[in-house]
This record gives C-alpha cells, structure tokens and sequence, in this order.
C-alpha cells in the first residue's frame, strides 16, 4: 500500500505565503500522479493541482492558476504546494492525493490514495 502524509499548514494572512508538503511512502512505485484537492466548509472536495510524476507535467484549477505552484522531489517522494497571493476562499482542509495512472487527474474519486489532510486559513 502507500501512505501520504501532508504537513504544512496554518494560519496566513490574506496575501501571504505557504508551502505545504506530501510525503509518499510504502509502495510509491505504484504512484504515476500526484495531485491536492481542498474541501472548504459546505462544499464539495475540489482539485487544485495535480503533477505527472514522470515527467514533471503541472495542472491547476483555474481559481489558482498563478498563485500556486506544485512541484516533486523524486529523492524524497514528495511533492510540494506553493502557495502564494492568498485569499480568504483559499481557506480549506487540503489533502494530498496519489493515483497509478495519469488521465483524470482532475476527479478526485479517480485517486487511488489520500493523506489525512491539513487546514489552512486565510484571515484578513
């Protein structure tokens, strides 16, 4: 199996910076794609990034097309979340997401694998 596990988050100031972090573990060999989705109070869990493992491919959502970045370090089986210009929507749990294959990186039910997730808010 594999095992994400998400670390990073907090509490920012609107316009500030944040970065967070996804650690794989176990069989990461199974892993082709990573992605992060955020689930904010009474709505549903959307996607906001995801990258192709292999060759470094990046897909954002629109709302923050921009303003953040994701990233991997393939020694360290992680991948990042760079997060900057932040608003108030930006606040949400925020989860890390793997999947074996490398179409529908946009659907969350299509990802094989889910860390425990980490809050960030944004205050103004």
């Amino acid at each position: 199996q594999v095992q994400l596990v998400e670390s990073g988050g907090g509490l920012v100031q609107t316009g500030g910076s944040l970065r967070l972090s996804c650690t794989a573990s176990g069989r990461t060999f199974r892993i082709n794609a990573m992605g992060w989705f955020r689930q904010a109070p009474g709505k549903e869990r959307e996607f906001v990034a995801a990258i192709i493992w292999s060759d470094g491919s990046t897909y954002y959502a629109d709302s923050v097309k921009g303003r953040f970045t994701i990233s991997r370090d393939n020694a360290k089986n992680t991948v990042y979340l760079q997060m900057n210009s932040l608003k108030r929507e930006d606040t949400a749990v925020y989860y890390c997401a793997a999947k074996s294959g490398v179409l529908n990186l946009l659907n969350r039910s299509r990802y094989d694998y889910w860390g425990q997730g980490t809050q960030v808010t944004v205050s103004s």
